[in-house]
């Protein structure tokens, strides 16, 4: 019988397909919680735009009352 040698270097295909699952599933966490950042920024973002449009259109009518 014939020896097999346990000096082999190198990565099963079981081991890299479990890496690239273990990359795929943390690359989906951190795109879930980049988008909902995002959509935070986005909500910001417009109240800012909506605050500074109301303003702007109060300015403009003491402007006009002047």
């Amino acid at each position: 019988m014939k020896k097999i040698s346990k000096s082999k270097k190198g990565f099963t295909l079981i081991e890299m397909v479990l890496v690239i699952a273990i990359i795929v599933i943390l690359a989906a966490v951190l795109a879930m919680g980049i988008g909902a950042y995002l959509n935070r920024a986005k909500a910001a973002a417009s109240s800012v735009s909506l605050h500074n449009v109301s303003i702007s259109s109060v300015s403009a009518e003491v402007d006009k009352e002047l």
